[in-house]
């Protein structure tokens, strides 16, 4: 089938990119959003060999889906000893933690531009016997070459929002060609797979969302126990991913909650860690004294009032620490909210705003099970913390009871299909 008019403009486009490449990822290294040591990579040239035997290549956006990938890839490696697992991103921080994640057998590399010629050395260098895309994370480029050679692909735990499909609507011949290279999709939730059947007019799996079944390396025990000692029994809460616009409801609930609790502390983690210079005059402007996470590595002091958490891959720790959890992207418009499953794992009772329509499939399973409380302001923002510091918040059985109803068995459906195209691959080679 002919490519649609959009994706040739695309890989011309690109071709006439790649010559740039190189000195963007140089500038990018510069700025610490690139290794410098592994930029060949992204210019498909790996150093690494390819494992003897079958691959299985896995791709992500960041931090969110490798968690997914990384779980995928124990599940699988568990039934399946004679196969490798190659898993790709492209941010530093998800390369860090797939490095301490991943399994025996399985390894990380960094995915490579979406340019036709660094796409082709990849993929001949590594020759996947089966490629899977997580989320919405489609590079067209990657796309086409793998589904030129036969290789079969998979989308799985599929998830858009109203504005990604609407965005897809308006170049229906591209996301029909795109997502028809596709063997299997496995929608997240109903929008998804609603919006996917719409667009592509093709069958997509209602599979259940993977990130519930997901889990993280659990924080240091010692690390923990030293952080949790040295707070001293404090009343504590986490902020968490906020955004510009809920800081400062945040932060005059935490003024409300010191009139009540004088000795409470604030973990307030920004979802963009540069925006900590702009945060810091937002707490000193209130009176509060504030303790900053990236220049001094210590638990705060007993005078700390609010403990400005500006690092990235730690938040799986503060939800560790703190009882109550405010899930953060959920009180101002236009955001879509933020995923509340870390906070259940870690035993923090769940804070939501009401703009939460990125993960409505998942916030109405905590609804009805009572897993949450909804706060629409600072006054509501600080009763449901004295309310979860008073014992009288969610049951903490009940988020493991949403989670359990809203998976869906998700990850059991994705191994079966997931394995049904290896072996049918298998048997036509």
């Amino acid at each position: 089938m002919s490519l649609p008019p959009a994706l040739t403009w695309y890989r011309g486009l690109t071709r006439l990119a790649a010559p740039v490449a190189p000195a963007l990822l140089q500038k990018r290294a510069r700025k610490g959003k690139e290794d410098p040591d592994r930029r060949h990579e992204r210019l498909g040239q790996p150093a690494r060999e390819r494992p003897q035997g079958r691959l299985i290549w896995l791709h992500g956006a960041s931090v969110g889906e490798s968690l997914v990938l990384a779980s995928l890839v124990d599940a699988l490696a568990a039934r399946h000893e004679d196969l490798h697992f190659m898993v790709t991103t492209g941010t530093v921080t998800s390369a860090r933690m797939l490095a301490e994640r991943l399994p025996e057998r399985a390894f990380h590399q960094f995915i490579p531009v979406d340019t036709p010629a660094a796409v082709r050395r990849f993929l001949d260098h590594w020759r996947p016997d089966l490629a899977v895309f997580a989320e919405s994370e489609l590079w067209p480029n990657l796309i086409v070459e793998t589904s030129r050679r036969g290789t079969p692909l998979a989308l799985i735990n599929a998830r858009m929002n109203e504005r990604s499909i609407r965005s897809w609507r308006r170049r229906p011949d591209t996301a029909r060609w795109l997502l028809g290279q596709f063997a299997w999709i496995g929608a997240a939730d109903t929008r998804t797979r609603d919006g996917l059947e719409d667009l592509t007019g093709y069958h997509v799996t209602l599979a259940g969302n993977l990130k519930l079944e997901a889990r993280r390396a659990a924080p240091d025990p010692d690390q923990l126990a030293r952080f949790q000692a040295a707070l001293d029994g404090r009343p504590v809460w986490l902020a968490a991913s906020t955004h510009p616009g809920e800081d400062e409801i945040v932060l005059d609930a935490h003024a409300r909650l010191l009139e009540q609790s004088p000795g409470a502390l604030l973990i307030l983690a920004p979802r963009h860690p540069e925006r900590a210079g702009k945060i810091v005059r937002l707490i000193e402007a209130r009176g509060l004294s504030v303790w900053q996470r990236s220049k001094d590595a210590n638990a705060p002091d007993n005078d700390c009032q609010v403990w400005l958490t500006d690092t990235l891959g730690e938040m799986g720790f503060w939800f560790a620490l703190a009882p109550a959890s405010l899930i953060a992207g959920s009180l101002v418009p236009d955001i879509g909210g933020h995923n509340p499953v870390e906070a259940s794992q870690a035993g923090s009772s769940v804070i939501s705003g009401p703009f939460r329509s990125s993960f409505d499939d998942l916030y109405t399973a905590y609804q009805a099970h009572s897993a949450l409380i909804e706060v629409e302001n600072e006054s509501g923002l600080s009763a449901a913390v004295m309310q979860i510091w008073s014992g009288q918040g969610p049951d903490p059985s009940a988020s493991q009871a949403a989670l359990a109803a809203a998976s869906g068995g998700a990850m059991a459906k994705t191994i079966t299909a997931l394995e049904t195209l290896l072996h049918s691959a298998e048997a036509t080679s």
